[in-house]
């Protein structure tokens, strides 16, 4: 029998939306309890949250992250195996998201739009062993012991704060391991601007964790170099050869628009073609923004009396 401790991050005064779902959970062989760590640093309310929780297992949600009711069992089996320390699913858009959520939801689920990483935003394959690039921090689990003798999340970094630290876990031997069984519901942003806001963010955790902790993959670095190719061609002889990239890429974009409309038989479907370059470009104006020392993330020298951790569920309650 496996105890968990989900952790949620919310700040202070929000509405806790993945309550709904844990509330259903079939939890009678394995016990959990809820801690809800309030704040305005996510990567420290986290890490204040996981040294109070008493789960063996941290099971890191957002606060709109909705679990499916059989998670615990299915997280629990995999954790059997003593090698394996941290167990991640996909987070999928739900049905009931609006057009503009569930174009978002495509393109991060496709390989133009995220590459690499696109199996956290799509329930695909079976579980197998993984790295960083297919496990998302709104639900994830961490065997509590791993966690804390790695030393958490750097707290300068947020977002990417997981993907450091996973990292350095997998560096020490211990196995990752993506569970497509094991995915959420979790609603895509309502606007272009959030989206586009989104994805910056996600470039500029990337670039800063560069800086912390190394390069990483040269590919992820694409959205920038296209970035800067757009916009050093005004200055280019236009000649087939300086085209040739913008032109590949056009035909990308519309290659994987029209394969979206086939999977979904929706034309809708075709309006991927300006969500691809917003998304890119977004994405690499924030690799730039995060190399030059943009904003940082939360530091260590923020005061304890500025986030609250409160334990709304314990393992004794059977009913709640």
């Amino acid at each position: 029998m496996a105890t968990f401790s989900f952790i949620i991050p919310v700040k202070p005064g929000g509405f806790i939306a993945a309550l709904a779902a844990l509330r259903q959970l079939q939890s009678a062989d394995h016990p959990f309890e809820i801690l809800i760590a309030e704040g305005c640093s996510p990567s420290r309310q986290r890490n204040l949250a996981a040294r109070e929780a008493r789960g063996e297992i941290i099971y890191f949600l957002d606060d709109d992250a909705l679990v499916s009711r059989e998670c615990l069992e299915l997280c629990a089996r995999i954790m059997t195996e003593p090698a394996v320390a941290v167990v991640g699913g996909p987070s999928l858009t739900p049905p009931g998201d609006s057009l503009l959520q569930q174009l978002f939801g495509s393109a991060l689920s496709s390989l133009l739009g995220a590459g690499g990483v696109r199996n956290r935003y799509r329930a695909s394959g079976v579980t197998r062993s993984t790295s960083d690039k297919e496990l998302i921090l709104c639900n994830l689990a961490i065997r509590r012991n791993v966690f804390l003798d790695s030393g958490g999340f750097d707290e300068r970094l947020y977002p990417n704060e997981e993907n450091e630290l996973l990292d350095r876990i997998l560096s020490q031997g211990m196995q990752l391991i993506h569970a497509p069984g094991l995915a959420i519901q979790r609603s895509q942003r309502r606007t272009l601007r959030l989206f586009a806001r989104q994805m910056f963010g996600y470039g500029r955790g990337r670039a800063q964790q560069t800086l912390i902790a190394g390069p990483g993959t040269v590919i992820g670095f694409a959205p920038l170099f296209f970035l800067l190719y757009l916009l050093l061609l005004p200055f280019m002889p236009h000649n087939p050869l300086t085209l040739a990239p913008l032109f590949t890429y056009l035909v990308l974009v519309i290659a994987s628009s029209v394969a979206g409309v086939i999977a979904s038989r929706s034309l809708t479907r075709l309006l991927l073609i300006p969500l691809y370059p917003l998304m890119h470009i977004a994405n690499g104006c924030g690799l730039f923004f995060g190399l030059l020392g943009g904003k940082s993330g939360p530091s260590r020298s923020g005061q304890e009396s500025e986030i609250t951790i409160r334990r709304i569920k314990e393992f004794e309650q059977s009913t709640w």
